[in-house]
Parts: C-alpha cells; sequence; structure tokens
C-alpha cells in the first residue's frame, strides 16, 4: 500500500487529549493536530481544494502559475500541490512572517516576493495588492486569494468537520480555532452545527484585529487594527470566508500569552506546535474555565508545526528582546 503522491496524505489528523495545561477546567479537552499534515499544516486542505476546484472550472491549465498572498503555510500546501501536478509558484508575504517560511517556501521551489506589513490592505506595496498586480501580468496564472475563495471553507465542511464528528463518535459540544482567513474555523462549524446545532463555536483572535469588534457591534472599527506579532491569525479586512452567524463569539489572545501557551505545549504536552495553536488554546481555556461541564468535550485546531517559528518564540534571546521571557 502506497501514496501516489505525497498530498494523498492529507487529512485524517490525530485527536490528542490535552493532560497538563488544563488544571482545574472540567470535560474533556482534546487538540486536532493538524501538523501531521504532509505540508506541516491545516491549510495543506483547503490549498489542495482551491487547486483542484481551480481545474475543474478550468481557470488553471498546464504549466500554469499559481499566485497567493500567505503568511506561509497556505504557500507550502499550494506547494506540494503544485509539485503534484506540474504548475509554478509565486508566494507574497508580510516581512513580519518568519525567515523559516520564506525559506521552506523558496525550499520546495516557490518564488518568494516578501512585502511590508505596516501598509494598508489596498496599498499598491502590500501583499495582497503585489499577489493581484502579478496575476494581471502574468499569463496562465491564477490567484486563489484563500480569504474570499468560497474553496476554502468547502475543504474543512468535507474533511475536518466530518473527521472531528467521527473522532469524538459525535460527543464534541465545543469546537474552538483561531480565525483568519475563516475557512478553517467555519467550514468546520457549518459541518458540526448540521449535526448538532447546540455545539459551541469559539473563535481566537487577537489584539489589532477587527473580528470581535466587528462579531459583538456590527462595526468595522480601524481603531481595532494596530500593528501585532502572532502570525496566522487576526485580519484587518473582513474576508468572505468569515461567517459570522456560525462563530457564537470571539476571545482576543495577546501575543505574550500566546508565545508563552505555545511553550507550554510543546514541554508539558510533547507538542511542538506553531504561534497560533497558543492563540487557540490559551483563549480555549479561558473559555472552558468559565463554561466547560464535566461532561462536555471541547477540541481546538492546532494549525502547525514548531519549526516555523524557531528563530521566534523558541529562541530564548528573541523572547528575551520582546520582553516575554
Amino acid at each position: 500500500m502506497y501514496l501516489n503522491h505525497i498530498v494523498e496524505a492529507i487529512g485524517n489528523t490525530p485527536l490528542v487529549k490535552l493532560n497538563n495545561v488544563t488544571d482545574g477546567i472540567k470535560g474533556t479537552i482534546l487538540a486536532k493536530v493538524e501538523y501531521f499534515n504532509p505540508g506541516n499544516s491545516v491549510k495543506d486542505r483547503m490549498a489542495l481544494k482551491m487547486i483542484e476546484d481551480a481545474e475543474k472550472a478550468g481557470l488553471l491549465k498546464p504549466g500554469g502559475t499559481i499566485i497567493e498572498g500567505t503568511s506561509g503555510n497556505t504557500g507550502m500546501g499550494l506547494a506540494l500541490a503544485a509539485i503534484a501536478k506540474g504548475y509554478k509558484c509565486i508566494f507574497t508575504m508580510s516581512d513580519k512572517q518568519s525567515k523559516e517560511k520564506q525559506d521552506i517556501l523558496r525550499a520546495v521551489g516557490a518564488e518568494v516576493i516578501v512585502c511590508p506589513t505596516n501598509v494598508a490592505p489596498d496599498d499598491p506595496r502590500s501583499y495582497y495588492s503585489v499577489a493581484r498586480k502579478l496575476n494581471q501580468e502574468i499569463p496562465n496564472s491564477i490567484y486563489p486569494n484563500q480569504y474570499d475563495n468560497p474553496s476554502n471553507s468547502a475543504a474543512h465542511y468535507e474533511t475536518t468537520g466530518p473527521e472531528l464528528w467521527q473522532q469524538t463518535e459525535g460527543k464534541i459540544t465545543h469546537y474552538a480555532a483561531g480565525v483568519g482567513t475563516g475557512g478553517t474555523i467555519c467550514g468546520t462549524a457549518k459541518y458540526l452545527k448540521e449535526q448538532n446545532p447546540n455545539i459551541v463555536t469559539v473563535g481566537l483572535d487577537t489584539y489589532g484585529s477587527v473580528f470581535k469588534k466587528y462579531k459583538e457591534t456590527g462595526i468595522f472599527d480601524e481603531n481595532e487594527i494596530y500593528p501585532y506579532k502572532t502570525e496566522g491569525i487576526g485580519e484587518d479586512i473582513l474576508p468572505k470566508n468569515v461567517n459570522f452567524d456560525l462563530i457564537d463569539l470571539f476571545i482576543k489572545v495577546s501575543d505574550k500569552d500566546a508565545a508563552l501557551m505555545t511553550r507550554r505545549l510543546a514541554k508539558e504536552e510533547g507538542l511542538f506546535v506553531g504561534w497560533s495553536c497558543g492563540s487557540a488554546v490559551y483563549g480555549a481555556l479561558e473559555y472552558a474555565k468559565e463554561h466547560l461541564k464535566e461532561d462536555d468535550t471541547m477540541v481546538i485546531v492546532l494549525p502547525d508545526h514548531g519549526t516555523r517559528y524557531l528563530g521566534k518564540i523558541y529562541n530564548d534571546d528573541w523572547m528575551r528582546e520582546q520582553g516575554w521571557l
């Protein structure tokens, strides 16, 4: 029994009980460990789906180029799919993303263009704008646009949701995930709420992002937008994949609390995960302390792997520079 290509290894990741960071919390806390995907992140699922759907729609033809703005993980998933199918990749990234992420993308054959972080999304220098411009200039290219592409949510509706339902034997009562493009949380939540409408979906946001206030007030408040360090969650835009009706509430987590929890997951649970995994666990456990009962089961998505953050949160010198150690 063998796989014809590495992308066939995507999905069916394990669900692992958290035992040591959950002191004083009632109920069962389970982690969906997405670094078991071949590109070491949850984004492999939707990257493959976006490519396959573009092929079916006739948008992506043999020898084509995939151009995408990424914080790193979507790029990795797209690159693996591109290798399997014979496409070229060009990725734009903001300069706050770790050097490891840039190097990993180049290692799998992608061209990487680094853009400034602290510019408005519609600024011509932003990584969104640069990706769009390249797509207009390069023939036979596609810009999947993970933020607004319905294939992103659909991938999780088709795979992540059913996996969680089966793995918990339908006992899941709470589902928690970080929110960036919104695909992981909303696609999964849509499936789960169809099985049991009482399942509570907790969205984890970061300070400097617009989601929480928008959910609570319906106001897109530009005063909520300011630079933050955590990678992969929060936004200064409202992606079409974020369906606020499927997310029951948002909890914001600071860069520091996320970083320290990420390190605890490595030391105390043996889960060598990425920065936004700490955001998800910290915020979900804050909610669980107040609301979870003995017979509840909460699943938290851990999106990626610690190797992406060796120069940052797993580096004691860097952590001290931030004043976090």
